[in-house]
């Protein structure tokens, strides 16, 4: 089977076309889904039915003038009720969907405040029945899940108001986006360890492979952000995740690291019922890089199944409950890959949460310009063509996407088993994180070769490039350096039965360009985490930068005195004000690529407008001025 996409032509009203879905498309490298049959009909099963919202074209208006310093609605955010009063369907409207689902049996066990979401409760005949599909159950790689078998169509009496279904396909969508050069080489080297490990005596390492918190505020200068006092008090901290962790890692994280933090800083929150541990990491290390970036603001962690349904469902509780400054995310998976529905009931939620003051981050991957040849998923390198593509949600042009760069310095391997040094590496200036400049190494040492390259460490590097969803935004239109999607994009997988032409991208369609900044992310120059009652070291990623930027946006909030919002369009107006000049908030990184994408002076697709001042962003929204 074949999948074309076909761009939309609206992004910002969150109506779009061709979102595809790969799950049922040839298996490049992994064991094809096997169907088990139909889910027993009386099976009982919690949907949620995302609703559609009113006076969009007005909504989005209204989120760029709380963004506009010339607007007199600058930076003045709606309430959930106002919200759902302006912009949500009416109570008349939700009675309606409640009353066509009784008639099936169904019931809506819950209707969040914002009038966005149902919660509904039936059994498996009585959604088979309303939404004219099949529900299976599959197994695959060892997980088993259920998913429709066609497509879910809904009712004509209620479809000018449901937008989107989630809940019957629980297929785990998003993967955790962190690395170490340990775990990618399959245990057959590491980089040569720190010179020192952490303890309670040690709070700034200095060390490439073992940098802390402490670390990160010397390298973006928030260090005198902490001298004036601003540590986010009075704030909280979001982060949007899919496993659940154990708080008492991040305390001592903090603790060890020097800092002081209330002993109910972090607050937990289910969503859906909640999630497992699997990705206990991802979520450690996003609270300890968030809340130790600002060490005075309590962190609410949104744990939700990693479904679609959750996923959706993440961002939608989280702007109903409006209790957040600022919401991060350090799970993705590629923007095309995403089943329909999930697109425009996410970008939904982001418009609340823009029209409230909430900033939206999230990591913009860690698969370089090449995000579907993920080595670890279904369509990587050589059994598929590379295919540049995007993270998603970083592709949405209503989150800030959170790129990666390499820093300067010597990297020495050695073999974790003997402890022998196997070569170095030295990267002259700071770079756009692609492990590219660690090909000639891998190729030219016996031990491993082109072939152990290609099947572990690539691709791997900072997310970036275009996106073949979103259209480009107003904040980046004619902005130098932005690209066209790239011609003669095909992916092209290998299967029993000869290559597989599975989806055709657009060739120059002018799509929103990712990421937007870019901090520390290679795990050859990264850092220490404190997971599962130890210390782990030689960690990186663009899971780092997100959180690490959250925190930022936090402590800017403070001195603005006020949430920021959607703060794309604020970053690239002070960039257009200052570029890199001395009173810029934002340093160029001119080197390198993510493995396609040139890191140039000026916005690129590699390192977006590069790496960021901390105190100087602070500035530029405060009346402390230049």
């Amino acid at each position: 089977m074949k999948f074309r996409t076909k761009p939309s032509a609206a992004a910002v009203s969150g109506l779009f076309a061709g979102v595809l879905c790969l799950s049922g498309s040839v298996q490049a490298s992994q064991t094809p889904a096997q169907d088990l049959g139909a889910t027993s009909s009386s099976a009982t099963q919690t949907v949620s039915i995302v609703l559609q919202l009113r006076n969009q074209d007005a909504l989005t208006s209204f989120i760029s003038e709380t963004v506009d310093p010339t607007s007199p609605r600058y930076h003045q955010f709606l309430s959930v009720q106002d919200f759902a009063s302006r912009y949500a369907p009416s109570d008349a409207e939700i009675n309606r969907v409640k009353a066509d689902l009784g008639k099936q049996g169904i019931q809506v066990t819950e209707v969040y405040q914002n009038h966005l979401v149902l919660r509904a409760t039936g059994s498996m005949a009585q959604f088979n029945q309303y939404f004219a599909t099949e529900v299976h159950n599959y197994s695959e790689n060892g997980r088993n899940y259920i998913r429709p078998n066609h497509a879910l169509t809904v009712p004509s009496s209620v479809s000018d108001v449901v937008l989107a279904v989630t809940g019957l396909d629980t297929k785990p969508r998003m993967r955790s986006l962190s690395h170490n050069m340990s775990s990618d080489s399959k245990g057959a080297l590491k980089v040569s360890p720190p010179l020192s490990t952490l303890n309670n005596s040690v709070t700034t390492t200095n060390q490439p492979g073992a940098f802390t918190v402490t670390d990160v505020a010397e390298l973006y200068n928030i260090t005198p952000l902490y001298k004036r006092n601003v540590l986010g008090q009075g704030h909280k901290i979001g982060i949007a995740t899919f496993a659940t962790f154990t708080p008492s890692d991040a305390y001592t994280y903090w603790q060890s690291v020097g800092l002081t933090v209330a002993s109910d800083k972090i607050k937990e929150i289910p969503v859906d019922g909640g999630t497992g541990t699997d990705g206990s990491g991802e979520t450690t290390l996003d609270v300890e890089q968030s809340g130790g970036i600002a060490p005075a603001a309590r962190v609410f962690v949104y744990e939700a199944p990693n479904t679609d349904q959750g996923f959706v469902d993440v961002f939608l509780k989280a702007a109903n409950d409006n209790h957040v400054d600022t919401l991060s995310m350090s799970w993705g998976g590629t923007e095309f890959a995403q089943d329909t529905g999930v697109i425009p009931a996410t970008h939904q939620a982001l418009m609340e949460l823009a029209a409230q003051g909430i900033t939206v981050l999230t990591s913009a991957g860690d698969e370089g310009a090449y995000d579907i040849n993920n080595n670890q998923g279904s369509y990587a390198y050589p059994g598929c063509t590379q295919t540049l593509s995007v993270e998603y949600p970083a592709s949405d042009t209503l989150i800030l996407a959170s790129g990666g760069i390499t820093l300067a310095g010597t990297q020495t391997f050695i073999d974790p088993n003997t402890g022998a040094t196997l070569g170095s590496v030295t990267v002259p200036k700071d770079r756009a994180w692609g492990w590219d400049y660690l090909q000639n190494f891998f190729e030219n040492s016996p031990l491993f070769g082109g072939a152990f390259y290609y099947a572990n460490l690539f691709p791997v590097g900072g997310g970036g490039g275009v996106s073949v969803e979103f259209d480009i935004p107003y904040y980046q239109k004619h902005l130098q350096g932005t690209q066209l999607t790239a011609p003669n994009q095909s992916l092209i997988c290998q299967s029993t039965s000869g290559p597989q032409d599975l989806i055709d991208l657009p060739n120059a369609y002018a799509g929103r360009n990712v990421p937007d900044i870019s901090l520390n992310a290679d795990p050859d120059t990264g850092y220490a985490e404190y997971v599962g009652g130890g210390w782990q070291y030689g960690w990186g990623g663009t899971s780092f930068v997100a959180p690490q930027l959250n925190g930022i946006s936090i402590l800017v909030s403070q001195v603005a005195g006020t949430r920021l919002g959607f703060l794309n369009p604020q970053l690239y107006a002070r960039f257009r004000q200052f570029g890199y000049d001395q009173n810029s908030p934002f340093r160029a990184i001119t080197s390198g690529d993510n493995e396609y994408y040139q890191s140039t002076h000026g916005y690129n697709p590699a390192t977006g407008l590069g790496a960021v001042d901390a105190t100087k962003l602070a500035k530029s929204f405060s009346s402390w001025g230049y």
